[in-house]
């Protein structure tokens, strides 16, 4: 269990976050890399998995001004990688956890999980989670449990073998389950979802 008492999550917030920053670079990595004739090392834009959105530096979907990411923006230094994740964790990503939050108390640990889940899946996507309704229920083992509900890659297109429709909001769409063992389609996504659900339980104990 974390060495420390639970805390309310704004709090917490300012701590967690110079951890949670250098884990969350270390995980997404950096990308493709392009060297420029002066030996200058760039981060390319890319996308991540089939049916991802583009993606440049450290896991950034768009940019401070709002504009998303395309294949055709140029590369970025490392610093400036660095500096927009940096962004989308604080300003994005850990604000809105927080706000959905309150004054519910939290151990550090899973108010890290909880940024990056909004940071893989989106602000909205955090606000209806199983963990944050959890978490207002004062069920810190209920919210570690509801990670382990996000193991899908959906798309409005079939995109492949694998690719099953469902409809939601009257409209058809198609998901992947990415604990499908051996997939290469997104079996990263699973693999996160687990990680979370283990490090939530663990902090527990």
């Amino acid at each position: 269990m974390d060495d420390v008492r639970r805390i309310p999550a704004a709090k917490a917030a300012v701590g967690v976050l110079v951890v949670a920053l250098a884990a969350w670079i270390a995980h997404e990595g950096d990308g493709p890399v392009v060297v420029r004739d002066d030996g200058t090392e760039v981060l390319a834009p890319y996308v991540p998995t089939q049916g991802d959105v583009p993606t440049i530096g450290h896991g950034s979907t768009y940019y401070e001004d709002g504009r998303r990411v395309t294949l055709a923006d140029p590369p970025i230094t490392r610093e400036r990688a660095r500096e927009l994740a940096a962004w989308h964790l604080s300003d994005q990503y850990a604000k809105c956890v927080v706000k959905s939050l309150g004054e519910t108390l939290v151990l550090p640990t899973e108010l890290r999980l909880a940024f990056y889940h909004a940071g893989q899946f989106g602000c909205g996507a955090w606000a209806s989670s199983p963990m944050a309704r959890a978490y207002a229920r004062q069920d810190y083992e209920g919210a570690c449990k509801g990670y382990l509900s996000y193991k899908y890659m959906t798309s409005d297109k079939r995109l492949g073998a694998g690719w099953q429709p469902y409809t939601t909001a009257g409209k058809t769409r198609y998901r992947f389950d990415c604990s499908t063992p051996g997939n290469k389609v997104c079996r990263g996504v699973w693999t996160r979802s687990v990680e979370r659900f283990n490090q939530c339980m663990e902090a527990q104990t």
